[in-house]
């Protein structure tokens, strides 16, 4: 039976968009990572900085609950709901002023929802954003020098439609490309097109309020999230590099 070219199997290094280009790209390579900077894998990054273990979770799935219960985890509750109160929330700013949070059921429709169908299938998964970029392309870079026959692909998680289709959005397609020209500049030359596309985005890009004004951030902006934007902007924050182990994240140590 013959390979698909969506696979880009060609390549070692691949790049692709939301869950269906996840799990296509992903039947073939050792390792993903997935982007979604607004805000799955900025809340994840700062989860990590203060050690708190996060479980993934499918949006809208009741088994949120069963696994809050059954690893003393605190579920995240709506963003308007954690807004003035304690909750926390897919918001990073309320994760960031959490008292006592050790763990965390984090349901989100894109980022979240795509690690856990990828670890399911047994792929190593690390979330990536612009404040942990640099700290994920050495752990990539460690990995893929230790096992020259791993391959690596990068996912823009997106955003989604009312009507439930992806809607591809600017932050996750430079924050994927931050990763992409990252690992390339290391050594690791061996790009598909669409993974240097990306790449090459992210290169062109002059400073990172551009963000600011892309459609995400200023949707968050209006709902009185901006906090949200400014910490998913913190450019190069964070050493630690989450790893999805037993259904959570946790810090990874190097490869």
């Amino acid at each position: 039976m013959s390979v698909s070219p969506h696979v880009q199997s060609a390549h070692r290094v691949r790049f692709d968009w939301g869950l269906t280009g996840a799990r296509l790209t992903a039947s073939g390579s050792t390792i993903v990572v997935v982007v979604d900077v607004l805000s799955f894998s900025t809340t994840v990054s700062v989860a990590m900085d203060s050690a708190v273990e996060v479980f993934p979770c499918p949006w809208g799935d009741e088994r949120a609950k069963t696994v809050a219960r059954e690893n003393g985890a605190t579920l995240a509750v709506g963003r308007s709901a954690a807004r003035e109160g304690p909750g926390v929330s897919l918001s990073p700013a309320s994760v960031r002023r959490a008292v006592g949070l050790t763990k965390l059921v984090l349901p989100s429709p894109n980022g979240s929802t795509i690690s856990l169908a990828l670890s399911e299938a047994g792929t190593t998964v690390v979330p990536a954003c612009l404040r942990n970029r640099s700290a994920v392309v050495r752990w990539l870079a460690d990995a893929l020098g230790a096992d020259p026959s791993a391959s690596l692909t990068v996912i823009a998680a997106g955003e989604r439609w009312p009507d439930g289709t992806l809607r591809p959005c600017l932050e996750d397609f430079l924050g994927a490309g931050a990763v992409l020209a990252g690992i390339s500049a290391l050594g690791f030359g061996d790009l598909s097109p669409e993974a240097a596309t990306a790449a090459d985005a992210w290169q062109a890009t002059p400073n990172l309020n551009t963000l600011r004004r892309c459609a995400s951030a200023v949707e968050l902006s209006e709902q009185g999230f901006g906090h949200d934007v400014d910490i998913a902007l913190e450019d190069d924050q964070s050493d630690h590099v989450p790893l999805l182990v037993d259904s959570r994240f946790v810090r990874a140590s190097r490869a």
